[in-house]
């Protein structure tokens, strides 16, 4: 009598748990998530670009990207919803000759950071495997270094755009992930950020594209 009485007891909490471990498993991308960031970054002149070079004259830049990354998602159970933002840098730089830019002598363009700010949707592939697209808005400061007249000049360049990509992702653990994702980001617009008192240059089009393979590997809270 006491073994049918703890049977009982015992159905209905496996009855309540089976679901519940089944959500669980069900959401395995749900939560926030950090992410480290590395890979290969090549930047060319967009497609109505007056020429098929960049303003330096060169066909492309090239170079690492490097970066960290915060996002959430949800798993609704074969849909998963989320926005992410990032930093990162790229290694790519470019020199350019006297009077490629009006008024400027010979000088130097580096990458000085650039922010990402998105949402992703993706698709359940397995328990432990997305597969999502991605889209948003891009910020990248360049620093410009050249002179004026012989007189040195290091300021910002500010150049605004937006970001498509896709990708696929894989938990590994119940919170480690790897994931691997294009990414291409077209700049549409720019401005010169002076330094001190000096206002910053009018808005000015422009029309250069991104490409970026990139690994990520982080950590699911």
């Amino acid at each position: 009598m006491i073994k049918y009485r703890i049977y009982l007891v015992a159905l209905p909490i496996f009855a309540a748990a089976s679901p519940a471990l089944a959500q669980d498993e069900d959401t395995q991308f749900t939560g926030f998530r950090v992410e480290a960031l590395a890979g290969y970054d090549s930047t060319e002149a967009g497609s109505s670009a007056p020429e098929d070079t960049l303003p330096t004259g060169e066909d492309s830049v090239d170079g690492i990207v490097l970066g960290v990354g915060i996002g959430y998602d949800y798993d609704f159970g074969t849909v998963v919803l989320g926005g992410e933002a990032e930093i990162t840098f790229t290694s790519a730089d470019s020199e350019f000759a006297a009077d490629t830019f009006e008024g400027l002598d010979a000088g130097e363009l580096s990458s000085n950071g650039e922010i990402y700010l998105g949402l992703r949707a993706g698709a359940n592939v397995t328990d432990d495997a997305l597969l999502y697209i991605k889209g948003g808005i891009v910020n990248s400061r360049i620093d410009l270094e050249s002179s004026i007249n012989g007189i040195p000049i290091d300021d910002d360049v500010d150049l605004n755009g937006y970001r498509l990509g896709l990708g696929g992702e894989v938990m590994f653990t119940q919170n480690w992930l790897v994931k691997l994702e294009y990414r291409y980001t077209n700049f549409e617009e720019g401005e010169i950020d002076f330094g001190g008192d000096v206002p910053d240059s009018p808005r000015f089009d422009i029309d250069t594209d991104r490409h970026q393979i990139v690994l990520g590997v982080g950590y699911r809270f």
